[in-house]
């Protein structure tokens, strides 16, 4: 066997082998998707399950209308907060990361990245719980903001240190500052990666249970207040997905399916803003 040859034949084994654990690897978020699916389509096929709220077992007609207005709810708040500060953030940490603070926010960053969401939860319940002495939809907003900071910022660092470096330069020779250059040069062109890290974290907010347990709490009323307690869709999966009743049981199955439906929509979103964003710079 000659070299040419021992060389195709591995290459055909790596790829075969790649597409092999690839499949493994999807084996069981397929069986989870089928069990969920299988599970969850019967009470989403009914209009109701989205326009009523929470009802006593045994009442017919019980929905989710309350858990998805307050997932938008708290997502939405917690957006604007943490995604202009993220990406201002992320372009500190990109333009200066010289700077004696951009390796402590840095730093920071990594280890919110890698806290449990629970220990965030009991951060905003210190913090915006207990002084209040109630529960409320803006404390557990602020909750999924921590959250969501650390992954927007440090995406949003990723993205702008992928530009060529002769667009700054470019700009800096013009006599324009910095701060204008960052502003109106870089982060127009890393746009792509800057929407999609928002979006990913958009999407990993919306589907945590842990912050809200201690903060948002949970209410089986439709409530447009933020600063009363709110249900959300992965706070009606938990408590549900626990009683002995077949009807809450069918109910936590079509919250599960529509959180999964919704964090897939986010992610197809974000991976299209990116490979739009990619053929516009083809084309240039």
């Amino acid at each position: 066997m000659n070299r040419n040859t021992f060389r195709s034949s591995g290459s055909v084994f790596a790829i075969g082998a790649a597409y092999a654990l690839t499949g493994l690897a999807l084996i069981p978020l397929g069986l989870v998707l089928i069990f969920t699916i299988s599970k969850g389509l019967p009470p989403v096929l009914h209009p109701e399950f989205f326009l009523n709220v929470e009802r006593p077992v045994g009442v017919p007609g019980a929905g989710i209308q309350h858990a998805i207005v307050g997932t938008v709810i708290m997502v939405g708040i917690a957006s604007l907060f943490a995604i202009p500060l993220g990406v201002l953030g992320g372009i500190f940490l990109s333009e200066y990361g010289t700077h004696r603070w951009a390796e402590v926010v840095r730093l920071g960053c990594d280890v919110l990245i890698g806290t449990p969401s629970i220990a965030l939860g009991l951060f905003a319940y210190a913090f915006f719980v207990l002084p209040f002495h109630h529960f409320s939809a803006f404390s557990g907003a602020m909750a999924l903001a921590v959250l969501m900071l650390p992954i927007v910022m440090r995406t949003t660092e990723s993205a702008v240190r992928l530009i060529p470096p002769g667009l700054r330069e470019s700009g800096l020779a013009l006599g324009l500052p910095r701060w204008r250059v960052s502003l109106q040069l870089i982060v127009p062109a890393a746009t792509a990666g800057v929407i999609t890290g928002a979006l990913l974290s958009v999407a990993r907010a919306a589907g945590e249970t842990a912050p809200l347990l201690f903060t948002a709490f949970g209410n089986q009323f439709l409530k447009f207040d933020p600063t009363s307690s709110m249900n959300a869709l992965p706070l009606v999966v938990y408590h549900d997905a626990l009683q002995p009743y077949k009807e809450l049981q069918d109910q936590a199955w079509g919250a599960a399916l529509v959180l999964i439906v919704l964090v897939l929509i986010i992610n197809l979103a974000s991976r299209y803003v990116l490979r739009r964003q990619l053929r516009l710079v083809g084309q240039v």
